[in-house]
């Protein structure tokens, strides 16, 4: 008799609040768990079989190792062991003297059997006084203080797993006051039934006997001991001790400085043990970036004191990483827009260039791109240049004083970056620019961050443009507007929470904000044009004004092994003023690709319903615009152990609400009122979205993820109203990236 499951019938004569609950963990118990199906059908079974023939041939062996599963028989039920722990479970939660029985159906036509559980629950037994043993112990005094806060309540029916939970929480408390040798095993409850005819019970919290006495008294610091370049092996007399701060930092050489090291220290000499104070110093001196290992450990030392202290010596060791570093990355490069070439990048690290845990990162590449299709665009090249230099200092450099306790979580890390960038693409234009930026970064916790950037300078220089570039700026006064800002500075301002950091939650959310407002200290700076209509400048040199904000939204919902529904919302505005009528062209949002509407190249979606032909004299330009809104939706499945398959569907597009105006007597040509009117957000904008459905395989190795989408799409909003929904499927769009797209 092939095994079909269990069910399980509960009878009980008294109301219970949370019988769901009760029942779907004594459902836990039901074992073993029959064969999986799908579809009515039973995958694993059949491939099992299958390879136990005598010549299985090689695709059902290896379906068989991948899916396959044993048979579970009838005879492999132990009905009478399951019994006893449904009974046993129930007795945990207070249902003493329940009974439970069971009873097996079989069908001998389809060879199938299963078992039903019934269960008749007894009144349970309600708490009437919860309370401590008294003892003139310090100890108890500790655990009465704590004891208001307990989730034993009166009223509440018995419950070990709560009692459990109550010693688990009065450990932990425990361990914040210095009790380091304690454990949640020396405490016992005694539950007494004799004071009551009507099922109710007091319940005593106490001490067991002979309980070690260093177990129930409080330990202090004594000496915090700092190896700050430790390598296993090292003979420690021949190590330097260098007090500071009441720490000891023991080295051969000065690998980190003290001075340095020392706000990332939360133990201090003269403390209590804590648990929380150990973790978090070990996470703070992870987040420097500097060290490999963190490892901290405690010595109890002999000492002479009372039978009502202990002491302690705490061990800080920490193994570097290798201070210097090269990487070189060679990278082949194809884009929508048909340009395809290698770029080399080289890149030097030091993680400790001031003996601070200071991280300088420079990294300097090379590209040379063709474009190998195009129609009348074919054979156009670039030349990218580019030198990228980052300076994270793990500490606040800002000029006024902050202690570095007010940052309970973590200490700020300032970064300076400074980039330079040269773009030469044939007999069309020179592109060169600068970005200099100086920010904070810190975690508030271990779901939010923020990153501020008061400093962010980018300038651009547009040159050498060929007379046919010059045409199409002419053509284009949208695009000729967003090179004209050549001159960006201004503060941005992010905050990320990232509850996905929670893998084993159901329910899982993410929350990005970010903020960026450009212009507003120039113009200050700059003072008051003679003539009004004239853009302000500063050194000669216009600036643009804008601001701009985005923010996206993800949800997953984990609902099986590895599978889950990912979900995601984007939307993004920009608005431009003062001197600027567009925004710049590198703050203009896009749309489609990889990590976008997938079903359409990369920025070749919009603006609006724009359609986009070679006689624009755009069409191998990006297509920008400074509102967007995207939506995504993703199942996600496993298909056998590393490879992972997805279905999803995207939609969204980018549109533009500021467009440039016209001059006295200027008229728009034909293309540019096109532009302007399919691209323009109104009322109408869900009939502009792009939608695409697809699937996808992803790689996923131990987090790293090499993923491959196909998408087709549904909706092309370029084309006529009324033609729109096209179910392309014929001609899907291939994705290949790095990770996963939210």
């Amino acid at each position: 008799m092939l095994y079909t499951g269990a069910e399980l019938e509960l009878d009980t004569t008294s109301q219970i609040d949370d019988l769901p609950e009760v029942k779907s963990e004594l459902q836990e118990v039901l074992l073993p768990s029959p064969n999986s199906e799908f579809l009515g059908m039973r995958p694993g079974l059949y491939f099992y079989y299958k390879a136990q023939r005598e010549k299985p041939g090689f695709i059902n062996k290896f379906l068989n190792k991948k899916i396959g599963e044993e048979p579970v028989y009838l005879s492999d039920v132990e009905t009478v062991n399951t019994q006893d722990l449904i009974l046993n479970r129930l007795e945990n939660r207070g249902f003493f003297y329940s009974t439970v029985g069971s009873q097996v159906n079989e069908d001998e036509e389809s060879k199938e059997a299963s078992v039903l559980y019934r269960a008749e629950l007894s009144q349970p037994y309600l708490l009437e006084n919860y309370r401590l043993d008294n003892d003139s112990l310090i100890v108890y005094k500790e655990i009465q203080d704590y004891l208001p806060e307990s989730p034993v309540e009166d009223g509440m029916r018995f419950d070990l797993p709560v009692m459990k939970l109550e010693r688990e929480r009065i450990d932990n408390y425990l361990k914040g006051k210095g009790y380091y040798n304690f454990n949640p095993g020396f405490l016992i409850f005694e539950a007494d039934t004799n004071q009551y005819d009507n099922k109710k019970f007091d319940l005593f919290l106490k001490l067991k006997k002979d309980v070690p006495p260093k177990a129930i008294i409080p330990y202090r610091i004594a000496e915090v001991n700092v190896y700050p370049n430790y390598t296993v092996g090292n003979d420690s007399l021949q190590l330097d001790t260098v007090h500071f701060e009441n720490k000891n930092y023991i080295r051969d050489e000065e690998f980190f400085k003290p001075k340095r090291l020392d706000p990332y220290i939360l133990i201090d000499e003269g403390d209590f043990y804590s648990p929380d104070v150990s973790g978090n110093t070990s996470r703070r001196l992870g987040s420097i970036g500097a060290y490999k290992f963190v490892n901290i450990s405690y010595d109890e030392i002999d000492s002479t004191a009372t039978d009502s202290l202990g002491l302690l010596e705490a061990n800080i060791y920490l193994s570097p990483l290798n201070k210097r570093s090269i990487r070189a990355e060679i990278q082949a490069v194809t884009k929508s827009n048909n340009f395809a070439g290698p770029t080399l990048a080289v890149t030097y690290s030091n993680r400790n260039l001031f003996k601070g845990g200071e991280i300088l990162s420079v990294t300097g590449k090379v590209g040379y791109e063709t474009q190998i299709a195009g129609g009348d665009n074919a054979g156009l090249s670039t030349l990218q240049l580019g030198l990228n230099t980052d300076l994270i200092f793990p500490r606040l450099l800002f000029p006024i004083s902050i202690d570095d306790n007010w940052f309970d979580y973590s200490i700020p890390k300032t970064k300076i970056g400074l980039s330079f960038d040269y773009m030469n693409r044939t007999n069309l234009f020179t592109l060169g620019s600068v970005l200099a930026s100086f920010g904070y970064l810190w975690d508030a916790n271990r779901y939010i961050t923020h990153e501020l950037t008061p400093i962010s300078i980018a300038y651009t220089k547009l040159t050498d443009t060929s007379p046919e570039f010059d045409q199409i700026l002419e053509d284009n006064p949208f695009l000729q507007s967003s090179f004209e800002q050549q001159f960006i500075a201004g503060i941005t301002y992010s905050f990320t929470y990232n509850g996905m950091v929670d893998t084993n939650k159901t329910h899982q959310f993410f929350i990005n904000n970010t903020w960026d407002i450009a212009g507003n200290t120039l113009n200050l700076l700059s003072g008051s044009s003679t003539e009004e209509e004239e853009p302000k400048a500063l050194f000669g040199q216009e600036f643009a004004q804008y601001v701009k904000s985005d923010i996206d939204l993800r949800y997953h919902f984990n609902f099986g092994e590895e599978q889950k529904i990912a979900t995601r919302l984007f939307a993004g505005y920009g608005y431009a003023y003062g001197n600027s009528e567009v925004l710049p062209f590198i703050k203009q949002y896009y749309s489609g690709g990889p990590y976008s509407i997938r079903a359409f190249r990369t920025r070749s979606l919009g603006p609006g319903s724009y359609s986009a032909n070679e006689d624009d004299g755009i069409s191998f330009f990006d297509r920008t615009g400074n509102l967007r809104l995207e939506g995504n939706i993703e199942y996600r499945f496993p298909v056998f152990q590393f490879l992972k398959g997805a279905v999803f569907a995207d939609a969204g597009n980018v549109w533009n609400t500021q467009i440039n105006s016209l001059e006295e007597g200027e008229e728009r040509t034909e293309f540019q009122q096109e532009y302007v009117e399919s691209g323009e957000f109104e009322s109408d904008f869900i009939s502009e979205l792009g939608i695409g459905v697809g699937v996808g395989l992803r790689v996923d190795i131990q987090s790293f993820v090499i993923r491959f989408d196909l998408a087709a799409p549904m909706h092309d909003p370029a084309l006529p109203e009324g033609e729109r929904w096209i179910y392309d499927f014929g001609s899907p769009v291939f994705n290949f990236a790095i990770g996963y797209p939210f």
